[in-house]
């Protein structure tokens, strides 16, 4: 016998459709075709319509095993390596740049977020976990509105504050109207958001971050590897007089301060080549000053030689094998994460999703992310404000390690354990969590709404504890704009069909609807596209400035320039002047630490007051007649007079003359 299905068509009525009875699958190990690929469209009149063909997609390989989802976890190489030897060495990356420019690949086609959200998902195998749950569906339709929620009953009744003795039961029902309004379900906000500490200039708010105590560990591990590269050069035979390491000199905290702002100025200055900004011929392409504030040599060689832990004390048998392969970046990491929570609170709709930084070479963390810009790169778990897209908190993907599932609790899995850590410390404040299909379930839901979120966002119909009717239920058996939903007390699980069918989850939304132009669609999608973007707008704001563009085969000082250039963005966020914009804020930051750090030059005495006059070169040997010989700066003659003022050999009768006409 056929339910009624409870959901709204922008006013009008659903009426009752039956489920297209799909071919069963061949037994052969032929492609897989998509879906309703050649469908008869009948109109709601009963007349028949010609068969019309839709657009075909490429079929699917011929194995039988689920379509993964986008990030596969593979590496990029020729050669594959066994992922228990890296983490046994010590030096997990090559130690050799390159002066030129990373070329950048951009995909042939990225879908934004809100387009994203429309497309079909894919086909992967249904988890039959869920108990089997009669659902009550009321022919009944949400109350649509003008851009504004849905308002209630004056006097709406409140779900009743009793839990269910098993927190992970979910009784799922037809949400009833009229509807309890979304601001009285969703958690109160009770945090002061902004930054903890107020800051005048650039250069505080990000000196604030970037303290003297990293940066001594920085100046600490930079100098003891520098004498490693040294000593492995000497004992393998490598080490030649012009080699550049033999002018290394340790390095301190003032030079490393200018270092900074000289890659940040390669940012805003973008060149091919690393050689191209200390330019010195007089044209339209010189950059006088970085060779100003510091040799070409000298930059090459702390690029070099910056290291942030030592290689020594790498124990690959007390670290996990995602430890090891952050170990290089591991204090950074800590510090950068310290700070970026300690110096800023966050407003109340925080965005949780991915971010790819590139890195095209051969890399056991790598991530293939189609649409994302970088497409190929390590990516990184973050926490952001959806209104600035300020970095709160964020992990690295290396991989999961081993981890004791408990049968009996649903959120101890890889996925919902690193949502829980990611939020640590922002519990019972009333934050509204927005994230994507990959990480929402309803247990999760009710997780977070344990601990005081509210979490909203799109939503997989295969995950555990979904109602069978929403697994079963396709974009055919729906009308457009029509919308079906269930709850279960403090979690709503909405079906909307749009272009596609659209499954969302959220904790207060239920089936409020708002006008946009001449169509209604559910708030709920509409408050996900305006708050989902946190991470997004953080990577746009810095793709402005891609610093961490160079070409390079060691992966974490990328990844490092990488989160120098969000700690920046953080800074900017931090400052809160409005007045002043992000450009404006980058150039004041490296002229003001150019001028706290830089080296004082030596003092020059004028030899604008002192008279030339020539003198001869001393003898070789006393009480002999031969003196030293110098080659003439104008002619190719050797002389054995110079000038006392410029310290050049010339000729006294000849080139004298000549060359100070000159000069």
């Amino acid at each position: 016998m056929e339910q009624n299905v409870y959901g709204s068509s922008s006013g009008a009525s659903t009426p009752k459709t039956k489920r297209r009875v799909k071919n069963p699958r061949n037994s052969d190990s032929s492609p897989r075709k998509r879906r309703n690929q050649n469908v008869e469209c009948g109109s709601s009149s009963g007349a028949s319509t010609p068969k019309t063909k839709r657009h075909m997609q490429s079929p699917r390989k011929s194995d039988s095993t689920p379509r993964k989802r986008r990030n596969l976890n593979s590496s990029f190489s020729d050669s594959p390596r066994c992922d228990s030897k890296i983490t046994t060495i010590p030096n997990y990356g090559s130690e050799d740049d390159s002066d030129k420019e990373e070329e950048e690949v951009t995909p042939p086609f990225v879908v934004p977020r809100v387009a994203r959200m429309f497309m079909d998902e894919e086909d992967v195998e249904v988890e039959e976990t869920c108990d089997n749950v009669t659902l009550e569906w009321l022919p009944q339709s949400p109350q649509p509105s003008n851009c504004v929620s849905t308002a209630a009953s004056p006097t709406p009744i409140l779900p009743s504050p009793i839990e269910p003795s098993n927190k992970f039961q979910f009784e799922w029902r037809a949400i009833s109207m009229p509807q309890i309004e979304p601001h009285l379900r969703r958690e109160p906000f009770s945090q002061i958001s902004g930054p903890t500490v107020s800051f005048t200039k650039p250069y505080e708010a990000f000196i604030s971050i970037w303290d003297n105590e990293i940066m001594e560990v920085i100046v600490r591990e930079t100098n003891i590897y520098a004498l490693q590269v040294t000593t492995a050069m000497l004992e393998n035979g490598n080490l030649y007089p012009h080699s550049r390491i033999t002018h290394w000199r340790d390095t301190n905290v003032n030079e490393l301060y200018v270092y900074f702002a000289m890659v940040l100025a390669m940012g805003m200055v973008i060149k091919n080549r690393i050689d191209e900004y200390w330019n010195s011929s007089r044209d339209i392409f010189s950059t006088p000053g970085f060779s100003t504030e510091m040799s070409y040599d000298r930059f090459v060689l702390l690029s070099k030689c910056l290291h942030f832990n030592n290689n020594k004390n790498l124990n690959s048998a007390m670290l996990t094998g995602s430890q090891a392969k952050l170990f290089k970046i591991k204090p950074i990491i800590d510090h950068l994460n310290c700070k970026f929570s300690k110096l800023y609170n966050l407003s109340q709709n925080v965005a949780l999703d991915e971010s790819l930084t590139m890195w095209k070479g051969w890399l056991d963390i790598n991530q293939f992310i189609p649409n994302k810009a970088a497409t190929v790169g390590i990516k990184t778990y973050e926490v952001c404000e959806s209104q600035t897209g300020y970095l709160w908190r964020f992990e690295v993907h290396a991989g999961q390690d081993t981890l004791a599932l408990q049968e009996d609790d649903p959120v101890s899995g890889g996925v919902p354990a690193l949502v829980l850590r990611l939020l640590n410390g922002l519990e019972h404040k009333g934050h509204t969590i927005w994230m994507d299909n990959y990480y929402n379930s309803p247990s999760l839901a009710r997780e977070l709404k344990v601990r005081g979120f509210d979490c909203v966002g799109t939503l997989r119909t295969n995950r555990k504890f979904v109602p069978s009717e929403f697994q079963k239920i396709t974009k055919n058996d729906m009308i457009v704009g029509q919308v079906l939903g269930c709850t279960s007390g403090d979690v709503d699980i909405m079906v909307w069909r749009d272009r596609n069918r659209v499954a969302l989850i959220s904790t207060y939304h239920g089936l409020v609807t708002t006008r946009c132009g001449d169509t209604f669609k559910p708030t709920v999608v509409q408050d996900y596209n305006a708050n989902m973007g946190g991470v997004d707008r953080k990577d746009q704001l810095l793709a402005m400035y891609p610093i961490e563009r160079r070409k390079t085969t060691v992966w974490y000082k990328k990844f490092f320039r990488r989160l120098l250039n969000v700690s920046v963005l953080n800074s900017y966020i931090l400052l809160k002047d409005k007045s002043l914009a992000h450009r404006n804020f980058r150039k004041a930051l490296i002229t003001e630490l150019l001028a706290v750090h830089k080296k004082p030059k030596p003092t020059i005495i004028s030899t604008k007051s002192q008279v030339h006059c020539p003198a001869p070169y001393p003898f070789v040997k006393s009480g002999k007649s031969d003196r030293l010989r110098r080659k003439c700066a104008v002619c190719p003659k050797r002389s054995n007079t110079y000038c006392k003022v410029c310290n050049v050999a010339m000729c006294i009768y000849t080139c004298y003359e000549t060359y100070h006409t000159l000069h």
